[in-house]
């Protein structure tokens, strides 16, 4: 059968291919009959001549092809979303936190490549941060190998247009952190593979993971302006003081929403494997802390709740009190008697361990197990370690624990404890999942209404006449609790290493189901300064920052100041009044 027969109901092109052969070979088959040899050799060139034409032919068409339209294809691979697609997080306010965004992974095939040394150049100076062993490996691997991932479309471009065969692109997921180091512990990060590994990230990662085909945000419970200002303040007290570490959350008492929250130092989610691994330390869940005289909160709420004692109790603060070996006095040389309310705004330890032991040691753990500080916080979060407690809760345990020693809790289960003694005394677990205005959810009672407001109250004097002055801001009713606990070192208390922190709450007047919000500040192992006098306790060092974050979120959570209540001037107080809380 004739080679035209076999085309036969091909395309046009392949019929009149077929047709060009035929006749070529016809000639060659008149060229022998007529004995003429030098037609037969042109015949022959020519036919060579054609065959390189269409081949070179064939070649520019498919090379055009591919540089047009090759990134056709990775469109479409990229349209639907892939295994490792993550929703969107944004704050309550839907400013972006963390998305996905097209980038590529760059591919080489050694077989391909024509010139090895004009490739390691090109390839060198267009990923200047690229390993050259790397380079190199996938250069002499013999086989198509990944080379490097994560190439935003501007660098992949880049690349392309450098026409270097053996080199192909083919898109990724890639999670993008936009606002770098901000909230970084809250918002957490991901893997290559789209797997949360930390903070929001994992605490929702079957959500981002479902979310992603609907092109669905997870929002959080913070908000962008309060964790900017939470986040200013404390760095900068952090810094000013030198201090090991640091801490601030706010939030809503009625619903346990998280609004902001920092751990000093930070890192950027964007390049976790480069952070030190003391910046990756959430302090917020994962470090647990003896908290010194922030848990006289705890211990005085227990007192009056109980029964056991009311404002007008009194206790004799003259002598120190000792108990087996421990020897508890205070910092102030007082005398005499002290009411609870003056042991509270003078951060007495002799009043409150006087006052615990005379509730006792039942009473004592039964209410600090309701106010959550016997186990992890409750929250999405992994990030939540459990305490260090006393072996047995014998006098001398008590005793340490009612002004914040002898325990060890993290700042997240601080924020839940203190949330039940100030919005009306309902335990309520925290969140990172915003709520609606007003929303009031439900929760365990651990205190009255009216215990509740006691401490609002006593919480309220101490900043107006005690160890809080410097956290006041005008107009805003600002309440709170000093703490200066001294750290183990060396199996003894050191004198001079301290976590000094302030616990503190906004506005204090009003009914307890008006809105309210907690502040923390703590400094791990600050050092005094010139502008602290030398001292590095919770009145100093925490306080002044607490303030600041007050005086800056307030109008962001509708707080209203108001000019005719009494405020704290810092310079009627002594120093020595807010130096020594837990000493």
């Amino acid at each position: 059968m004739s080679l035209s027969h076999h085309a036969f109901g091909a395309s046009p092109g392949l019929r009149w291919l077929a047709a060009r052969v035929w006749g070529l070979e016809h000639a060659f088959e008149r060229a022998r009959a007529k004995a003429r040899p030098e037609d037969d050799t042109r015949i022959r060139i020519f036919f060579v001549l054609a065959l390189f034409a269409a081949g070179f032919v064939s070649l520019g068409v498919g090379a055009t092809r591919a540089a047009l339209f090759s990134h056709l294809g990775a469109a479409d691979a990229y349209a639907a979303a892939s295994g490792g697609a993550r929703a969107d997080l944004v704050d309550r306010n839907g400013a972006m936190l963390a998305a996905d965004l097209l980038h590529y992974g760059l591919y080489v095939d050694p077989r391909e490549i024509w010139d090895t040394g004009e490739t390691r150049r090109a390839l060198h100076a267009a990923l200047p941060g690229l390993e050259l062993k790397r380079l190199e490996k996938a250069l002499r691997a013999g086989r198509r190998t990944f080379l490097i991932g994560g190439l935003t479309p501007t660098v992949r471009d880049r690349i392309h247009d450098l026409g270097l065969p053996g080199l192909t692109f083919e898109p990724e997921e890639h999670r993008v952190y936009p606002l770098g180091t901000t909230a970084s512990h809250l918002i957490g990060f991901s893997d290559s593979g789209g797997a949360g590994l930390a903070g929001a990230e994992y605490a929702f990662d079957d959500a981002l993971r479902a979310g992603a085909a609907g092109h669905e945000a997870q929002a959080l419970s913070i908000d962008l302006r309060v964790q900017g200002a939470l986040e200013d303040e404390v760095i900068r007290a952090a810094q000013a003081f030198q201090a090991k570490g640091a801490v601030g959350i706010v939030t809503n008492v009625h619903t346990g929403e998280i609004l902001g929250m920092v751990s000093y130092p930070n890192f950027d989610p964007n390049q976790p494997g480069k952070a030190a691994p003391e910046a990756l330390l959430n302090r917020v869940g994962t470090q647990v802390y003896e908290m010194g005289s922030i848990f006289k909160v705890f211990t005085v709420a227990m007192g009056l709740d109980s029964g056991s004692v009311n404002l007008a109790s009194t206790f004799d603060v003259t002598t120190p009190v000792r108990i087996g070996g421990q020897v508890i006095h205070d910092y102030h040389g007082a005398r005499g008697s002290m009411s609870v309310s003056d042991v509270f705004i003078h951060s007495s330890n002799i009043g409150t361990t006087k006052l615990a032991l005379q509730a006792g040691g039942p009473n004592l753990t039964r209410y600090f197990k309701r106010f959550g500080l016997f186990g992890p916080a409750p929250i999405e979060m992994q990030e939540s370690a459990r305490p260090i407690l006393p072996r047995q809760w014998n006098d001398n345990a008590v005793a340490s624990a009612s002004f914040g020693q002898a325990i060890s809790v993290t700042p997240l289960a601080v924020a839940a404890g203190m949330g039940a003694v100030l919005n009306g005394g309902v335990y309520l677990p925290l969140s990172l999942k915003p709520m609606k205005p007003g929303a009031r959810p439900d929760g365990t009672r651990v205190i009255s209404e009216t215990t509740s407001q006691s401490m609002l109250q006593l919480m309220r004097l101490n900043v107006v006449h005690g160890t809080g002055g410097k956290a006041d801001a005008p107009g805003l009713r600002v309440g709170g609790k000093t703490g200066s606990a001294q750290k183990v070192v060396g199996g003894r208390y050191a004198q001079t290493t301290l976590v000094s922190s302030f616990a503190a709450v906004f506005p204090t007047d009003g009914p307890a189901e008006a809105d309210r919000y907690f502040v923390l500040v703590l400094m791990d192992e600050p050092k005094g300064n010139a502008q602290s006098f030398g001292f590095a306790t919770g009145g100093w060092v925490a306080a002044p920052a607490a303030g600041r974050v007050i005086d800056r979120i307030a109008p962001f959570l509708g707080v209203a100041r108001r000019a005719d209540l009494p405020t704290a001037d810092p310079k009627d107080l002594a120093p020595a009044l807010m130096s020594g809380d837990d000493h």
